[in-house]
């Protein structure tokens, strides 16, 4: 046996074992998730096989496209909300200065927290009577800017989504910081000695130099987007009049509220499916834009 085949073989059997851990804890519950979506089921007791009819009626169903259609918004507050400021903080926080340190505290700050505790923080941050933004605003001579955050339909999807990007910058923060770390000095002394400087060094040697790791933090941001749940869960529940409604929290209200496991279980399916279009559907647009 050649010594690249034995090192191939180290490899494998070295990977096995997570391997098999995705497989049992992730892959499986999928298929089983997708086969419980043909049958007409309460969690308990006797299974009755319908087919297709679950997965037909999730299709015609308004609140499930609604749904999607609010998730659509957080993909995009994501996407272009998350990446591009963990980008630019990036940049920033290569120096080691006071105010460099400043904002590593406060992006990273929700790392710390669980999103039930971030969730519980806005929540009072949004308040129309004691909550913080209403108060500035006041103070501010600014009363007529004053909502009902998180009570009227017509903003609270987008009251929801500041939350949202505030929690989730600091992991790509991390994935850019190193990514640029990782560029090699002379291909900077390189470029300085060219007269790239500013925006063009930007453009021309950072961005492609990292736009393998842009391209892995889209892919997070996409799939992460489409199983949000725990901030619309303890900020809205949905509400007011399901304007706050995900996917996610489509899934659980069936699942768990009216006890629609088979119909539930069809949702979920169908989220994995959407995400797998949405996650390669961004990948070709980069890849062809590289």
């Amino acid at each position: 046996m050649s010594s690249s085949l034995r090192i191939r073989g180290f490899i494998a059997i070295g990977l096995l074992p997570a391997l098999a851990l995705f497989v049992f804890f992730v892959i499986v519950p999928i298929i089983w998730s997708a086969y419980y979506g043909f049958f007409d089921w309460k969690g308990i007791g006797a299974m009755r096989f319908i087919g297709l009819d679950n997965y037909k009626e999730v299709l015609q169903d308004r609140l499930f496209w609604h749904s999607f259609k609010n998730n659509l918004l957080i993909v995009a507050a994501s996407v272009f909300g998350q990446v591009p400021i963990a980008l630019l903080l990036s940049l920033v926080l290569l120096k080691n200065g006071w105010f460099q340190k400043f904002i590593r505290a406060s992006i990273f700050m929700p790392m710390v927290l669980s999103s039930v505790v971030v969730g519980i923080i806005w929540g009072y941050i949004y308040h129309p009577q004691i909550g913080v933004l209403n108060f500035l605003l006041d103070s501010l001579g600014l009363s007529s800017w004053k909502q009902q955050w998180l009570s009227d339909p017509s903003i609270s999807m987008y009251a929801i989504m500041v939350p949202i990007i505030w929690l989730n910058v600091g992991p790509y923060l991390i994935m850019f910081i190193a990514a640029l770390q990782n560029i090699p000095s002379e291909i900077d002394d390189a470029a300085q000695i060219d007269g790239a400087h500013g925006s063009r060094k930007l453009f021309s040697i950072k961005l492609p130099m990292i736009w393998d790791t842009i391209k892995v933090a889209v892919v997070l941001c996409i799939s992460g987007s489409l199983k949000a749940f725990d901030l619309i869960y303890v900020m809205t529940g949905g509400g007011p009049a399901n304007s706050t409604e995900l996917l996610a929290s489509y899934m659980y209200n069936n699942t768990f509220s009216i006890y629609r496991f088979g119909y539930g279980s069809a949702v979920s399916t169908m989220i994995i499916i959407i995400s797998l279009i949405l996650v390669a559907g961004s990948q070709y647009l980069m890849k062809s834009k590289k």
